[in-house]
């Protein structure tokens, strides 16, 4: 299972140079009270598919939101980073602009030009620091919109007036750190032609009797797991809307170690993405052949071969258990 989980991060991230800020590293995201969200997506930008990670942070004070947009052939990646401060409401709609690098094939050039628009003034929040509606992230290069977040899209393409790309951008990877005392909950999308689930992870680790979990997605228990002293890692298979989903858990550190030393991770993988993760855990490679009719360049070949589909779309949370 960490195997799994260190592919696809490794993979979501895969010719990323150290960016010039840093916006989030594992030992940080633990540290915040509140947690953090991050999500990755493939899209393409100035003839390269790249990765774009948004990652969300909130704490007692403010919501921040960081876009990182990989660079290409070794170069760096790049970071803009907004805060949105409690009491500037002017802040919480904006604009910013930063530069990427666009490769040595058009070395000589300048670097390009990445526009970012937001309005979080109406946004909501369910607990997660990731906004679920009322808002817009806009990220813009030359005349469209290569990546756009949130419900309010009408509003993005009135205020940036630009057209929308011509691929979509997809989502790959989506991690949630998240602090609670018994229940957890996070929103993901399993498929592109498909709404988000609700999921919540519910446990019962104090008292005389033996420990129990459940898993729910919209609602529904699909998991449950009793004696979880004796079963605190396993997986188990899934339908949600009839697409089967494997369920990953280890929740070791729920049950014997001290409190705050350690989190448990859930991974939900849709199956038909699983199977080809397992090939690659038993030693076979996957091919690394680009598509020759692709008009783009490529920071990842699996993006080149199908940028339509995009990569596995893999969510981690990570539970921390708070008192």
């Amino acid at each position: 299972m960490l195997a799994i989980y260190n592919q696809n991060v490794a993979r979501a991230q895969s010719k990323r140079s150290a960016p010039p800020e840093r916006v989030v590293e594992e030992p940080i995201a633990t540290k915040s009270p509140n947690g953090s969200v991050t999500n990755v997506y493939q899209s393409c930008i100035a003839g390269f598919w790249r990765n774009a990670t948004v990652i969300w942070f909130k704490n007692l004070m403010n919501v921040s939101f960081s876009v990182t947009v990989d660079g290409v052939e070794g170069q760096s990646s790049q970071t803009c980073k907004v805060e949105l401060k409690p009491w500037h409401f002017w802040s919480k709609k904006g604009y910013k602009i930063f530069e990427i690098d666009i490769g040595r094939q058009q070395s000589g050039k300048e670097p390009h030009q990445i526009g970012i628009y937001w309005d979080l003034r109406s946004a909501k929040f369910s607990g997660s620091p990731e906004p679920c509606s009322d808002y817009y992230v806009a990220l813009v290069f030359d005349e469209e919109i290569v990546l756009l977040l949130g419900d309010y899209k009408k509003k993005a393409y009135k205020r940036t007036k630009k057209r929308p790309a011509l691929v979509d951008a997809v989502q790959s990877l989506k991690k949630e750190v998240a602090y609670a005392k018994k229940s957890f909950s996070t929103r993901a999308k399993f498929a592109e032609n498909r709404g988000e689930h609700d999921i919540v992870v519910e446990s019962s680790t104090a008292g005389p009797r033996d420990p129990e979990m459940w898993i729910s997605i919209d609602g529904i228990v699909l998991v449950h797991v009793k004696n979880l002293q004796w079963k605190f890692r396993g997986n188990e298979s899934v339908l949600v809307n009839k697409q089967p989903i494997q369920v990953f858990w280890d929740v070791h550190s729920w049950l014997f170690s001290g409190p705050g030393t350690g989190y448990g991770l859930f991974i939900f993988k849709p199956a038909a993405a699983l199977a080809v993760d397992e090939s690659e855990k038993e030693g076979s490679s996957r091919g690394s052949d680009s598509s020759g009719g692709s008009m783009f360049y490529s920071t990842s070949s699996k993006a080149a071969e199908n940028p339509t589909r995009g990569t596995d779309f893999c969510l981690f949370l990570n539970a921390w258990k708070i008192e």
